[in-house]
């Protein structure tokens, strides 16, 4: 049975996606890279502001996993735009 704290942190996940997915679209910068860091930025506010004081649940002990791969692309994402910002020859 799905706790009501999980379902919350769900339904907050997929709505703060959705919205991003539509003011991209608006804005006309729908790119996968965007959306993608927008996520990932509004998966780390909501395990944030979601995170227990005393006890925390087994299903959060794993959330660090996600963070920790998220974070890895966000990187990779990071350096790839880098690259193609510098000059030819430049490594």
């Amino acid at each position: 049975m799905t706790s009501r704290r999980r379902l919350q942190f769900v339904q907050g996940q997929v709505a703060w996606m959705l919205a991003s997915l539509v003011v991209l679209t608006i804005v006309g910068s729908l790119s996968l890279e965007l959306f993608f860091v927008l996520s990932l930025i509004g998966f780390l506010v909501i395990v944030e502001l979601t995170s227990p004081i005393a006890v925390s649940p087994e299903w959060r002990r794993r959330l660090p996993w996600f963070i920790a791969v998220g974070l890895l692309v966000f990187g990779y994402i990071v350096i790839r735009r880098i690259l193609e910002i510098l000059p030819e020859g430049v490594i």
